[in-house]
């Protein structure tokens, strides 16, 4: 694979980051014109954008350090070229930007549940991108296979071991988030209540996430009851509920715009 897409000296242009920015340019392009078809204020969704962005960095990194404190209780550690790599871990960047998000709707008056369905494709499709760019640096990878379209790492900078055939998850989960970005792009267009679009993003994500986790190989996601699960399970299990409880609750939600005026 291809962890850095080029050198300059001593300078080298990690492969992940630009992958995650033309995610992140991606994602804020379908949330601003989702903005526009669902009656917010484009501009204030490109700022809670911006905001989801900065969170999600920083939450991502911060639970990985949480999650692997032996190897990045040392400062120096946190500022070694491995954890630039790394993508960190994607949990930790969603409740990160669930919260500041949260605060910041509240605080300009937007409207939680149809703001969170505007954003839902743009996070699945930006999440499309990241998960390309952990293929290229060898993160988040899986687990030893002897199917024949899993991936073997041979670039010695390489965050996945090498020279073994891996599951290629960073692949499967790629291809669960175009799906879901379809999905939800085609539901966003077609929802009933307020809620609907961003409680299928939870429950579908949770429901792939879970069990994708059974492939994954790499550390940094915890474990709890005793190794039974990965902290992420535990997490996916929360977005299943939550996006679960949206579904149920549909009649008690707000109705959008058209079903008001139908």
């Amino acid at each position: 694979m291809f962890p850095q897409l080029f050198h300059l000296g001593q300078f080298a242009l990690p492969t992940y980051g630009v992958m995650a920015a033309l995610g992140l340019m991606a994602g804020l392009w379908v949330v601003v014109r989702g903005a526009r078809q669902q009656g917010l204020d484009p501009e204030k969704a490109w700022n809670l954008g911006l905001v989801a962005i900065l969170s999600a960095l920083l939450g991502a990194k911060l639970l990985m350090i949480a999650t692997e404190w032996d190897t990045y209780h040392d400062w120096h550690a946190i500022f070694s070229m491995e954890f630039l790599q790394a993508a960190g871990v994607f949990y930790g960047g969603l409740l990160a930007a669930i919260a500041a998000c949260t605060w910041y709707m509240r605080r300009h008056r937007m409207p939680v549940l149809r703001t969170c369905d505007v954003f839902a494709p743009g996070i699945a499709l930006g999440h499309a991108f990241g998960r390309l760019g952990c293929f290229a640096a060898g993160c988040c990878y899986g687990k030893p296979t002897h199917l024949p379209w899993g991936a073997t790492f041979t670039n010695p900078i390489s965050l996945a071991p090498l020279n073994v055939r891996l599951h290629p998850t960073q692949i499967y989960e790629f291809l669960v988030e175009i799906a879901n970005f379809i999905v939800l792009s085609w539901l966003l267009k077609r929802k009933q209540f307020e809620g609907q679009v961003i409680g299928a993003y939870l429950f579908l994500y949770g429901v792939a996430r879970f069990f994708l986790e059974f492939l994954r190989d790499d550390p940094g996601r915890g474990s709890v009851f005793g190794g039974a699960l990965s902290t992420t399970q535990l997490i996916s299990i929360f977005l299943v509920l939550a996006g679960g409880a949206l579904w149920l609750r549909r009649r008690q939600l707000q109705p959008t715009e058209a079903a008001t005026t139908a």
